[in-house]
């Protein structure tokens, strides 16, 4: 870690404490972390403010084009930080900028804001007081800290440009950054360059993890209708019986990546609910399979899609049931322009982040694809600390890292600033 100390990561993993400690966590990482960057650091007063944001959000989640509540809070901070802002964009989309000096540059720095569909099992005081809606991905985090990163910018006069913070709805599969794209977000703020980042429990807290490439996944969803013949379970001559035909589809088609996909490529097509029958003693007319595909290459998609195709027909007609797949692909894969990776490791460096330029990428999906295939950008993943059972990503107990805020924010300040010198 360039310019760390064992005081800065040990305390970047505390978890859970009140706001006060945090404040003094950050506190104990300045003082041990040596001489202060040029550009403005991120007080113990604004961590302070910025926790307090943080579990505010959690504590009122949305869900995905629901976040008015969300977006009104954001609005609001930014007016207190006298941030100008467009509000509206592509939905409860926003879009606040600053400009400084003359230069012609321009950057953009993006957050997403909704929550998701789970039960919150942390018992923490801040908990979800939304029954069903929680934070479980961090996005109440992640705006935090663009707030964190346009009240650093706000107040530093040595940068010149243009930055835009991207406050974006509907992240969770919902089509967000599209809805912002069609609505013009690159034309009535044309941005040169875009980045962002997601936190990532299981790495390192304060970690800032860089690849060359590709980040995440794209993917799908798949629907599968199997159509049979309804009838009494003590006379299955009688019918077509769909269940058991959905149980020989969904076991055949994991042959689809393990069989039809190179072992060097990376995919995975996982079936996730069954549903279907409503008597135990009778053969059910019809069964439903949802479940998702993922890939990091185009042309391995379609190998997916027509091994899915031709599984489905010869199930069909085994079993003498009718098989209709339905597949909704959604975002693109996340791949990071080399210029700007690069620029992104420049400005983790300067903030003095440990930086990892070695992990794998993940088969999750993020829509921030939708950006990086009109703009040349960015993203990357900042540790969020131990991973520990049920805190996962999506997890119910699940909680953002309010220690890291200090880098996210700062590091969202710092890419921005290198961007634009680089321009």
């Amino acid at each position: 870690m360039a310019g760390s100390s064992p005081a800065m990561t040990a305390e970047l993993h505390a978890r859970h404490s009140p706001v006060p400690d945090v404040v003094s966590q950050y506190s104990a990482m300045l003082a041990s972390a040596g001489p202060p960057n040029e550009s403005p650091t991120l007080t113990p007063e604004l961590h302070q403010k910025l926790t307090a944001w943080r579990r505010h959000l959690h504590a009122h989640p949305e869900l995905s084009l629901q976040e008015k509540a969300t977006a009104a809070f954001v609005q609001e901070k930014l007016t207190e930080l006298g941030i100008p802002f467009e509000a509206g964009v592509g939905g409860h989309g926003i879009v606040a900028t600053l400009t400084r000096g003359s230069a012609q540059g321009r950057v953009g720095l993006r957050a997403d804001m909704d929550a998701l569909p789970i039960t919150e099992d942390t018992g923490l005081p801040y908990a979800s007081n939304n029954p069903g809606v929680m934070h479980a991905c961090g996005h109440d985090g992640h705006t935090a800290s663009l707030l964190g990163a346009a009240a650093l910018l706000a107040n530093d006069p040595s940068w010149s440009g243009t930055v835009d913070f991207i406050f974006q709805p509907a992240e969770e599969g919902y089509g967000g950054s599209r809805a912002m794209v069609a609505a013009g977000l690159f034309e009535r703020f044309p941005m040169d360059q875009v980045f962002g980042f997601h936190n990532w429990p299981g790495l390192q807290a304060g970690t800032i993890a860089v690849h060359d490439g590709v980040v995440m996944a794209s993917g799908g969803r798949i629907t599968i209708t199997i159509e049979g013949h309804a009838g009494h379970a003590g006379m299955p001559h009688l019918t077509r019986d769909p269940v058991m035909a959905a149980g020989h589809l969904i076991v055949a088609l994991q042959s689809v990546v393990s069989r039809s996909v190179d072992p060097l490529d990376t995919a995975v097509l996982s079936l996730c609910t069954i549903e279907g029958g409503t008597a135990p003693n009778q053969i059910a007319g019809r069964v439903t399979i949802r479940g998702t595909l993922r890939f990091h290459r185009e042309g391995t998609k379609d190998i997916i899609l027509g091994g899915i195709e031709r599984t489905c027909a010869g199930i069909a007609t085994s079993f003498g049931v009718k098989v209709s797949p339905e597949i909704v692909m959604g975002v693109g894969v996340v791949i990071n322009t080399p210029a700007e990776a690069a620029l992104a490791s420049i400005a983790a460096e300067k903030v003095r982040a440990e930086v990892r330029r070695d992990l794998a990428p993940s088969m999750a999906g993020e829509d921030f694809a939708h950006y990086l295939q009109q703009r040349p950008g960015a993203f990357v993943w900042i540790g969020n600390g131990e991973l520990r059972d049920g805190a996962e990503l999506h997890g119910p107990r699940y909680d953002f890292n309010d220690a890291i805020l200090p880098v996210a924010s700062s590091w969202m300040a710092e890419v921005a600033r290198t961007a634009l010198n680089a321009n």
